[in-house]
């Protein structure tokens, strides 16, 4: 069975073919760069790293396109004289990239942003136009909106009809003709800078928001591509109107349509109102980034992913208990020869194969441990080797393998060292209370370093210790 995905324009779970064989085309809706980024959009970003990951292990080349939405409303209004909306925008995409970086998402093959695409974006307003699906305002703004009434099959997506749908908001609606119709183009108002401004058949203005997706998605992976993705809030009006807009003006646009579930706290949405939102650089400040990333993927894709006061905890000892087996495994089984190829287990292929299963594929990562800790318990080293194989690929997969050079940034060194030096201390006079006799002391010793979380093992005449995640 190859992999299956949920394609929320048929509301189906479907066998995924691509256009190309062995190539997968996918554009992801990125962020509007008006204010910080919180973990909703850290998750979101995650979510087709996941992909593209399982993609590319499954041995597709993958062309994935993360757009930056630089100039918008939102980010008009967030600017000031001081902070003109270009530098906001800016700078705000900076903090995004260093969210992403330190969760260890992959950069994009192509990251555009919509101020680079403006020309794009007026030439299929132009098409809209010509093909009667688009028309300027007549109250002389310099407006161009959609005629959601000439294309029958809009609301396909969300599954709306279009009585039922409400009126779009991002444009006065004085020059529509119907106020469900949304806006392609924005004439330039007297109280914005010209700087946000460009020259169209229409005048001055600059695109509006979903214009700018169906553009960029169509520059750089052409008309027709594999799957387009996103944060389920964008389902309508944003993916609703680019699906109308891009087949209206004749693109086949996406094959497959994939949304990722929100990010609550407590139970409860984010929001300004509710002063809930937790800032992606607070989370990442207040846990190891591969804790961060280990939370944000621990639940399926598409479902709610609940963020509480012990999250972070779980998952710091989930990890700890697969360090401590890489570790060990490690130190007695490196060089040995008994270690082979770095494959996933069947059972965690199927289950990334069945949309990205997450939560089952982790389930069986940590059987994997635990078989391969009674393995080594054992001293069967064959056996050892396997799992160890399993753990490397499923975690290199997942992209939270705890003992991997870009997790161990030396932030904790200090604390590192001063435990490390507590703990050798404590071994060498174990080691002279036995070589004294004096086992009592000795098993004293070991005890009280169990106790402490501190798992020792003594193999060819040395003693190795770990913090015991198991």
């Amino acid at each position: 069975m190859g992999i299956r995905l949920y394609d929320s324009l048929s509301a189906e779970l479907v066998d995924f073919v691509p256009l190309r064989a062995d190539e997968v085309g996918i554009y992801v809706c990125g962020p509007t760069v008006q204010s910080s980024p919180h973990i909703g959009h850290l998750r979101s970003a995650l979510v087709y790293d996941l992909w593209r990951r399982w993609f590319t292990y499954r041995g597709y080349a993958v062309t994935l396109v993360r757009n930056v939405t630089d100039i918008d409303d939102k980010i008009l209004a967030n600017a000031s004289e001081s902070d003109p909306w270009w530098a906001l925008a800016y700078r705000v995409e900076l903090e995004f990239t260093a969210g992403y970086n330190a969760l260890g998402v992959l950069p994009p093959t192509y990251e555009p942003r919509a101020t680079a695409s403006v020309q794009q974006m007026v030439e299929l307003i132009e098409r809209l136009i010509e093909r009667g699906h688009a028309y300027p305002a007549t109250d002389g703004s310099g407006d161009v909106y959609f005629d959601t009434a000439s294309w029958p099959e809009y609301g396909q997506l969300t599954r709306q009809r279009a009585d039922d749908m409400v009126a779009a908001t991002d444009a006065d609606p004085r020059g529509k003709r119907d106020p469900r119709d949304f806006a392609l183009w924005k004439g330039r108002k007297d109280d914005e800078p010209a700087s946000a401004s460009w020259s169209s058949p229409w005048g001055a203005g600059r695109p509006g928001w979903h214009i700018e997706c169906s553009a960029m998605s169509a520059r750089y992976l052409g008309t027709e591509f594999d799957i387009h993705g996103g944060g389920l809030d964008l389902r309508f009006p944003h993916h609703e109107n680019e699906l109308a807009q891009s087949r209206a003006a004749g693109d086949e646009f996406a094959g497959y349509w994939v949304h990722n579930g929100l990010v609550t706290v407590g139970g409860q949405k984010m929001s300004k109102s509710l002063g809930n939102s937790i800032f992606a650089a607070d989370m990442l400040s207040s846990a190891p980034a591969v804790v961060v990333r280990y939370h944000l993927a621990s639940a399926h894709y598409r479902s709610v992913l609940d963020h509480n006061d012990g999250s972070l905890l779980e998952s710091r000892t989930a990890l700890e208990r697969i360090e401590t087996f890489l570790v060990r495994a490690t130190r007695l089984l490196e060089g040995s020869g008994r270690v082979g190829a770095p494959e996933v287990p069947d059972a965690f292929a199927r289950a990334m194969d069945d949309d990205l299963s997450v939560p089952q594929a982790l389930g069986v990562l940590h059987e994997t441990v635990r078989a391969g800790n009674s393995a080594l318990d054992a001293g069967d080293l064959a056996a050892a080797g396997e799992h160890l194989a399993h753990v490397r690929a499923m975690t290199g997969v997942l992209g939270i393998d705890p003992t991997a050079a870009e997790w161990n940034t030396g932030a904790d060194d200090a604390a590192t060292k001063a435990l490390g030096t507590l703990v050798e201390t404590l071994i060498a006079e174990r080691a002279q209370a036995r070589a004294d006799r004096d086992f009592a002391r000795a098993d004293q010793i070991r005890n009280g370093l169990t106790a402490a979380g501190i798992a020792l093992e003594d193999s060819s005449g040395a003693t190795h210790w770990s913090i015991d995640g198991r």
